[in-house]
C-alpha cells in the first residue's frame, strides 16, 4: 500500500510535497503499547473461500453466499473461529456430501466462534457455508492517518444523486477491513485460493483478483462474473470493483495486463500506465523470479480511502495518478509513477510472500519503497534512483519521534501506527544502503532465495536476514540488529586536518546521537595530484580518528563517498572543497550538497560559481535546486550571470518544471522586459509552464493577470488552475469570489493547503458579509478535518485575521462567525 497524507511545515500553513506515509504520531506507552504484538496463533487455515455476492445499492448492503474450506493447523479442534464485523449472520452450518447442516455460533458483531460438527485432525479439511448480509455504512470501525476508514466494502454516489460522481463499489482489505465484507481469518499469515461469484447491473463491469472465468448475463437485466485466484494469498489481498470503466488490453510476455478508467480518462490509458509492462520485465528479470500471477490489472476509483493498494492481481488506485496527457507531462517520475511501480514490486513483496505480522510488514513496505528508487535508476539514471533514495531518507529524517521506533516493531497502539515513516522510507533507504553493502549480484540473489523459499507464503525480516547471509556468505546480525530490531540513526560530526609537514590527513568522525553506536563500513575518497582514492573503513566506536599518507594537500576528502549511509551529517568541508566536489565528485548527493553549501554563501565567488554551473546540471532536480536558489537580487554578479542563463532554461529547456521554475525566478525580479517571454509562455501545452507564466504576469502587472486568467478559466488544471486561484485570491475582487471559493472547495489538499492563508485574506475583505461567512465556514471545517495533525493552532489565528478585518468593516455577524470558528478549534 502506499498512502498520503497532508501535513503542514511548522508555524505556517504550507503544503508539504503528498508523502508516502502518514504523519508521525508520538507513540506514549499506552497499556495497548506495551502488549508484545506476537504472530496470531494459526489454530486453523484457510484453504479455499468461494464467496457469491449481490448489491443492494440503496440500503449500502452487500447479500452474501460463502463457502469457506479450511483444516487444523496442528492439533485436533472442534471449533473455529473467524472475523466477521457488523454483519447479519443468518445461517452457518458444515457441507457434507452436498448436505448442509446447520452448526452453533456466538456472535460479538466483531467475530463468530462455532461450534463444529466434530473434531478434525490437520489431515482433514471441512467446508463452511454462511448466509450473511454486510452492512458496511452501518459498521463503526476506527481508520487512521494512513488509512482513513476501515469499512471494507464502499458503495460510492449509490443513488446517483452527486453530480458529475460516477457509481461504484469497491473494497479495501488492508489491514484489517476483509472482514467488513466476507468472514474470514483476517490476518496476513493466512493464505487462501479464492472464487468471488459476483451479480451486478449488466451494464457495470467488475474486476477481481485472478482470471475472468464466466460472464453470463441474466433475465432480469444483471451479470454475473465469476473471478477465479487459483494461487493462495492473503485474505486482506481479496478485493472487488464495480462500475463503469472502460478498459484497456495490455500484455506481458503472454498475460494479460489491463487498465481501467472512468471513460473521460479511458483515452489517456497509456500514457497513464503504459510503461506497466516495462516495469513487469525488469522486476523479473532483476529478481529472478517472473512475475507470478495470472494477470495484471490497475483500477483507478473515486473517494478513495488512501493511496493504492496492492491487491493480488488487481492494483486499486485513488484518482491522483490519473490525469490527461498534458497534466501527465507536467508530472514526470513522483507525479503518480512511483506509486504505479511501488505497488506493482508488491506482487511480489507482499503477496507472493506476504509480512507474518503487521509487526514485520517492512517485508512488504520497505520494498515497495526501495523499488521506486531502483526503478528511478534503471529508467531515469543513477541521480534520478539517488535522489529518490535521499528524498526518502530526509523525510525520515526531519520527522523527530521517527527515531524512536524500530522498523521491526513488536509494541504499538494499534497496527495501523507501522505504516509510517520508518516501514516505508526508512526501510527503503536501509535497503539501499544494503545493496551497496553486498553489491547488486548478491543482494539481488539474496532476494531471489527469499523469495523462492518463501513462495506463496509468509515472511520475515529474519528469513531476509539468511536469504543474505547464503547469497553473500556474509554474517548479517550486526546490520539487521541496529537496522531492523533498533531504532533511530547515527548523527554524524566530520572534520579535517592536513599536515604539510608529515604529509599526513586526518580525518575526525564522531557520532553525536543518544543512545546506541552505530557498525559503519564507510568509502572515504581522497581527491589530490589529479587522482581519486578510495579507502574502505569500519567505524564501531563513537569517535574515529583516521590518518592518510597523501603526497599532497587533498583537493576534497569525500567521507562516504557512496554517499549511501543512512545519517544525519555535518560535514566541516571549505567552500572550496565543495566547489571541487561539485566538478568532480560524481553523484548526486555530491552535487546537492554543494549547492545547499554554495546557496547562503553567494558573496563569495566560489559559491557563485557553484549555483551558476548548477542551472545547467545535467540533473533536472538540481537546475530547479539552482535556480531557486540564485540570490538574482542580491549580487550583481550573480545576476549578471544567471539571468541570461534562467531566461534560456525559461523559453527552452526539456523539463517543464525547469521552465516554470525559471519562468517564476525571473518573475521575482519585476522586470518589465521579461513580459513578453512571460505571454509566450502561456501558449505552452504544459500547465506547469503557463502557471507560473501567470504569476509572474501577475507581479508586474495584477490587473493585466487577471484579464489574462479570464481567458483560461475553462480550460484550466493543475499548476494553471492553482495559479489562476492565487491571483484572484491574492488580487480580485468580489467578481472573483465565487470562483475561489469553488475551486478551493473542489481541490485537492495540496491545493487547499497552499492557498489557505490567501484564501483567509481574502475572506477578510470580501464585500458581501455572506460571502464571508461561506469562506469563514470553509476555514473552520478545514480546521476540524486536518485537526489530528496539529493545525488547529494555525487555522485558528487565521480565523481570529479574519475575524479583525470583518470587525473593521463593520460586518459583526462575519466577525462573530469567525470568532465561534476559532473557538470550535481549541
Amino acid at each position: 500500500m502506499k498512502t498520503i497524507y497532508a501535513a503542514l511545515l511548522a508555524g505556517s500553513i504550507s503544503v508539504c510535497a503528498i508523502s508516502t506515509v502518514k504523519a508521525q504520531a508520538p507513540q506514549t506507552e499506552t497499556p495497548a503499547y506495551k502488549l508484545y504484538r506476537a504472530t496470531t496463533t494459526k489454530i486453523n487455515d484457510l484453504v479455499h473461500t468461494k464467496l457469491d455476492v449481490r448489491f443492494d445499492y440503496k440500503k449500502r448492503y452487500m447479500y452474501g453466499k460463502e463457502w469457506v474450506t479450511l483444516k487444523p493447523h496442528m492439533y485436533p479442534t472442534d471449533s473455529l473461529r473467524l472475523d466477521a464485523k457488523g454483519m447479519d449472520l443468518k445461517t452457518i452450518a458444515i457441507v457434507k456430501n452436498g448436505k448442509t447442516t446447520p452448526l452453533t455460533f456466538t456472535y460479538d458483531s466483531l467475530t463468530v466462534a462455532i461450534k463444529l460438527d466434530k473434531t478434525y485432525t490437520n489431515t482433514e479439511s471441512y467446508t463452511i457455508y454462511i448466509d450473511y448480509t454486510a452492512k458496511p455504512n452501518e459498521l463503526h470501525v476506527k481508520g487512521s492517518a494512513a488509512i482513513n476508514d476501515a469499512k471494507g466494502l464502499y458503495f460510492i454516489n449509490p443513488d446517483g444523486t452527486e453530480k458529475d460522481k460516477p457509481i461504484q463499489i469497491w473494497t479495501q482489505g488492508e489491514t484489517e477491513g476483509s472482514s467488513c465484507w466476507f468472514p474470514t481469518i483476517d490476518k496476513p499469515n493466512q493464505k487462501t485460493t479464492e472464487e468471488i461469484i459476483m451479480t451486478v447491473p449488466k451494464q457495470y463491469v467488475t474486476l477481481s483478483n485472478g482470471r475472468l472465468a464466466l460472464s453470463k448475463v441474466n433475465k432480469d437485466g444483471t451479470r454475473t462474473d465469476t473471478w477465479k485466484q487459483e494461487l493462495p494469498h492473503s485474505p486482506y489481498l481479496f478485493m472487488m470493483a464495480v462500475g463503469d470503466f472502460k478498459i484497456y488490453k495490455d500484455k506481458w510476455r503472454n498475460k494479460e495486463v489491463s487498465y481501467y478508467l472512468e471513460p473521460k480518462y479511458a483515452p489517456y490509458a497509456k500514457d497513464i500506465f503504459g510503461f506497466t509492462p516495462e516495469v513487469m520485465e525488469f522486476y523479473s528479470k532483476t529478481l529472478g523470479v517472473d512475475y507470478p500471477w495470472y494477470k495484471y490489472s490497475q483500477i483507478v476509483v473515486r473517494d478513495y480511502v488512501s493511496g493504492a493498494m496492492e491487491n493480488t492481481s488487481a492494483t486499486l488506485h485513488g484518482v491522483y495518478v490519473q490525469g490527461t496527457k498534458r497534466e501527465l507531462d507536467d508530472r514526470y517520475y513522483d507525479g503518480g509513477r512511483s506509486t504505479i511501480v511501488h505497488e506493482l514490486f508488491h506482487q511480489w513483496f507482499g503477496d507472493y510472500v506476504t509480512a507474518e505480522s503487521w509487526s514485520n510488514l517492512t517485508v512488504n513496505e520497505s520494498f515497495a519503497d526501495f523499488s521506486e528508487s531502483i526503478w528511478a535508476e534503471y529508467k531515469y539514471g543513477k541521480d534520478a534512483g539517488d535522489a529518490h533514495s535521499f528524498d526518502a531518507m530526509q523525510s525520515y529524517l526531519n520527522q523527530p519521534d521517527a527515531k524512536k521506533k524500530d522498523l521491526v516493531r513488536f509494541h504499538y497502539n494499534d497496527k495501523e501506527d507501522v505504516f509510517d515513516l520508518v516501514t516505508y522510507q526508512k526501510g527503503g533507504r536501509i535497503l539501499y544502503m544494503l545493496r551497496n553493502y553486498l553489491g547488486n549480484a548478491a543482494f539481488y540473489k539474496g532476494l531471489n532465495i527469499y523469495l523462492k523459499t518463501n513462495a506463496f507464503k509468509n515472511g520475515e525480516a529474519q528469513q531476509l536476514r539468511l536469504a543474505m547471509e547464503e547469497a553473500s556468505g556474509r554474517d548479517l546480525n550486526w546490520f539487521f540488529n541496529q537496522w531492523y530490531y533498533g531504532a533511530g540513526h547515527p548523527v554524524l560530526n566530520i572534520s579535517y586536518k592536513w599536515d604539510s609537514a608529515t604529509k599526513k590527513q586526518t580525518v575526525y568522525l564522531q557520532q553525536t546521537q543518544d543512545g546506541n553506536v552505530f557498525t559503519l563500513p564507510i568509502a572515504i575518497d581522497i581527491y589530490a595530484g589529479g587522482k581519486k582514492e578510495r579507502h574502505t573503513i569500519w567505524m564501531r566506536d563513537k569517535a574515529d580518528t583516521l590518518t592518510f599518507d597523501v603526497a599532497s594537500k587533498p583537493d576534497l576528502v569525500n567521507v562516504d563517498g557512496d554517499k549511501i549511509l543512512l545519517t544525519k551529517k555535518t560535514d566541516s568541508k571549505t567552500l572550496d572543497e565543495f566547489a571541487f566536489q561539485y566538478f568532480n565528485a560524481p553523484l548526486f548527493l555530491d552535487r546537492y550538497e554543494a549547492i545547499e553549501f554554495a546557496k547562503t554563501r553567494q558573496s563569495d565567488k566560489a559559491a557563485q560559481k557553484i549555483i551558476i554551473a548548477a542551472l545547467t546540471d545535467k540533473f533536472y532536480q538540481l537546475r530547479i535546486k539552482a535556480i531557486n536558489a540564485a540570490a538574482l537580487t542580491s549580487y550583481d554578479d550573480v545576476r549578471n550571470a544567471g539571468v541570461p542563463i534562467i531566461a534560456r532554461l525559461a523559453q527552452t529547456d526539456d523539463n517543464n518544471l525547469v521552465r516554470a521554475a525559471a519562468i517564476n525566478a525571473l518573475g521575482k525580479l519585476k522586470a518589465s522586459g521579461n513580459m513578453n517571454l512571460f505571454k509566450q509562455a502561456l501558449a505552452s501545452q504544459s500547465y506547469a509552464i503557463q502557471g507560473a507564466a501567470l504569476n509572474a504576469i501577475g507581479m508586474l502587472n495584477p490587473a493585466d493577470a487577471i484579464a489574462l486568467a479570464k481567458q483560461y478559466e475553462k480550460e484550466s488544471n493543475g499548476a494553471l488552475a492553482q495559479a489562476i486561484l492565487s491571483l484572484y485570491a491574492t488580487s480580485g475582487t468580489d467578481a472573483e469570489w465565487p470562483y475561489v471559493l469553488k475551486a478551493i472547495s473542489e481541490g485537492d489538499p495540496q491545493t487547499q493547503f497552499g492557498l489557505l492563508r490567501k484564501f483567509a485574506d481574502f475572506t477578510g475583505r470580501v464585500k458581501s458579509p455572506d460571502d464571508a461567512q461561506a469562506g469563514i465556514k470553509f476555514i473552520g471545517d478545514f480546521g476540524l478535518k486536518y485537526k489530528q495533525y496539529g493545525v488547529a493552532p494555525q487555522i485558528a489565528t487565521l480565523l481570529t485575521n479574519v475575524k479583525d478585518a470583518r470587525t473593521k468593516l463593520g460586518d459583526t455577524a462575519s466577525a462573530a462567525a469567525a470568532d465561534k470558528a476559532a473557538e470550535a478549534l481549541k
